[in-house]
């Protein structure tokens, strides 16, 4: 397995160890029950700096990007960042990342760890426009710092002004001592906070910079299980569970980030799909009946009819029952439909609901 440069301080926390994307990563410290609701009430802390970080350099970088990218990279101002997906030749998904404008034609994408090889490799095998790449994942620590009180501890490391950074924006400044730090208003868990780009020599001292600064709010360090949770119940989804080389960015409810007011790659199938009307559509949906949905459980009519499957299901913490993401055929999809969840051979009941749940 890979490791990050804070595997051996999880560890030595005591953190629950697993195989995530081929990285040895904590999936728990404490309980994942108690690490969710430190999230959403307070703040903790995750390490994520198993994802993949590549820079685009020069006057292709954009061209490039606008090509490779479902969404108009074009529209980014220097310090803001964008949601986006990078479609494959079959209108299916190679990933999902994020796109920041860092200055005049320089440029960082942050893929999924799991997929890092195969978009680099994926960039180079399109960069017909000859952009300048660097894939400087193996050198780049990443922390994602959520919860209410995240920019009450992070102020404290900073004399950047955090509270005027918004939403998907980002600042280069000063951070624990470390210059040259990216501090970015984004995040996977829908609770607010912070995230922080930073060489990975400086891992250890930033981690425990912020431990210290979070005793008095009480910050814990958060596995990969209340990540999993946390993301769920904003309807984030996950790359390789909700999404995929085979799904439909528009049925996975992705049109709002793919622009076709620009040529890019499956451009023509996607706009195809558009005008002949999806089969299905990736919705939320909460349990009426008591019963926890996971992943490939199948998705049936009252009559007990298939129509569609679970790609992510849990137990919400925030809201005491079942929530799920599926996909369903269109005429299932409609706020409030009754759909039955089939959990070990019994139809539970179901509704489709609007996201995010909380």
């Amino acid at each position: 397995m890979k490791t990050t440069p804070l595997t051996e301080t999880h560890i030595a926390l005591g953190a629950r160890m697993v195989d995530f994307a081929g990285f040895n990563m904590p999936v728990r410290y404490t309980s994942d029950l108690d690490e969710h609701h430190c999230v959403r009430n307070k703040v903790g802390m995750f390490d994520v700096s198993h994802m993949g970080e590549f820079i685009l350099k020069g006057d292709k970088a954009l061209p490039f990007l606008q090509k490779i990218i479902s969404n108009d990279v074009s529209k980014l101002e220097r310090g803001q960042a964008q949601y986006a997906y990078l479609p494959n030749e079959h209108g299916g998904i190679v990933d999902d990342l994020l796109v920041y404008h860092l200055d005049d034609g320089h440029y960082m994408c942050v893929v999924n760890a799991g997929n890092i090889e195969k978009d680099w490799a994926w960039f180079n095998q399109h960069n017909t426009e000859q952009a300048e790449l660097h894939n400087i994942s193996d050198n780049t620590a990443l922390l994602a710092i959520q919860g209410p009180k995240a920019l009450e501890v992070l102020q404290t490391l900073t004399e950047v002004n955090l509270s005027t950074i918004p939403y998907y924006r980002f600042v280069r400044g000063k951070f624990a001592g470390v210059d040259n730090v990216i501090i970015s208003n984004t995040g996977y868990t829908g609770a607010g906070g912070f995230e922080v780009y930073f060489h990975k020599a400086h891992a250890v001292d930033v981690w425990n910079a912020i431990i210290e600064a979070g005793k008095p709010v009480g910050l814990q360090p958060i596995g990969l299980g209340a990540r999993d949770t946390l993301r769920l119940e904003k309807g984030f989804c996950l790359y390789g569970n909700d999404i995929d080389d085979t799904t439909s960015p528009l049925e996975a409810g992705l049109g709002w980030v793919t622009k076709f007011n620009k040529e890019f790659i499956a451009k023509d199938i996607l706009l195809q799909q558009k005008q002949d009307g999806l089969k299905n559509k990736l919705v939320g949906f909460v349990m009426v009946d008591r019963g926890i949905p996971r992943g490939h459980y199948l998705i049936k009519d009252e009559l007990g009819n298939e129509i569609g499957h679970v790609t992510s299901g849990t137990q919400s913490p925030t809201l005491g029952y079942g929530v799920g993401l599926g996909y369903v055929e269109i005429a299932h999809a409609t706020i409030d439909h009754e759909i039955y969840i089939d959990i070990r051979g019994k139809l539970i009941k179901a509704k489709v609901a609007k996201l995010p749940f909380l």
